[in-house]
């Protein structure tokens, strides 16, 4: 691909044209009091509490029962703030704005951004492949986490729609990976001091330029990381400026 004429690596392409549900008064899942149906054994009405409990307590199931129940639990809650964040978060409802309008890509929460489980050393992730966003279900301490990290992804998948992005070049893939970092809210001093990096002096860029050598490293087509530090620096200050979609006054109302 041949170096685009825009201020980054990426030059534009032409786009394509909480309230509660009624709680069951007999299903001791869903009421506080639920009371034993007339003339039930004290056995049953035992069993019939110890399932209900059980995927909360984990006691009385197998280790593959306790398994399934925490994989659904943090499903549920995954789905949940995902849900939440697309209606509420400004910084998600905006970028999901600018997608639909500056590429006219309809992002579809259900199909474009799921939640499954993953290893433990990411939060998400995006595939060009597929043109979907991945949420790690279980590897969030937060909303606040997420929000974040859907952010960040929605970078990437902005870049992906509006321009010419080669993944497999990795002057494209580190300009990209360096506006996700720097737009996405990842380097936060609070996201820093809880990796346990303490710097007052330029934090925010050393953060960005950090992980986006890490993120350019795992890339297939690069051979090491001396090849990742050089792709970050060759576009480091047009793409480190590049805020698109957002603008001045936007990232300094302190949005993230």
């Amino acid at each position: 691909m041949s170096t685009p004429s825009s201020p980054s690596p990426l030059s534009s392409s032409a786009a394509p044209s909480s309230s509660r549900s009624n709680a069951s008064d007999s299903d001791p899942r869903t009421s506080t009091f639920a009371s034993p149906a007339e003339g039930e054994s004290d056995s049953r009405i035992f069993e019939r509490w110890r399932h209900a409990f059980s995927d909360l307590t984990g006691v009385g199931q197998t280790p593959g029962q306790r398994a399934g129940s925490l994989a659904d639990q943090q499903r549920r809650t995954c789905e949940k703030w995902k849900s939440e964040l697309i209606k509420h978060s400004p910084a998600v409802t905006f970028m999901l704005e600018r997608i639909s309008k500056e590429t006219g890509v309809r992002v579809s929460p259900s199909e474009h951004i799921v939640c499954l489980p993953c290893g433990e050393s990411r939060a998400g992730g995006f595939s060009p492949e597929v043109g979907a966003v991945l949420l790690c279900q279980g590897n969030f301490w937060s909303k606040k986490h997420m929000e974040h990290t859907l952010t960040h992804e929605l970078v990437h998948m902005y870049d992906h729609c509006k321009f010419n992005v080669d993944w497999s070049n990795l002057r494209h893939h580190a300009c990209s990976e360096i506006r996700a970092n720097s737009l996405g809210g990842d380097c936060k001093w609070t996201r820093e001091v809880r990796r346990l990096f303490f710097n007052f002096s330029k934090q925010h860029q050393e953060c960005v330029r950090r992980r986006a050598v890490l993120s350019v490293q795992s890339n297939p087509a690069c051979p090491d990381h001396d090849a990742a530090e050089r792709a970050v620096n060759e576009v480091w200050e047009s793409c480190f400026s590049d805020t698109r979609p957002f603008d001045e006054s936007w990232l300094m109302s302190g949005y993230k």
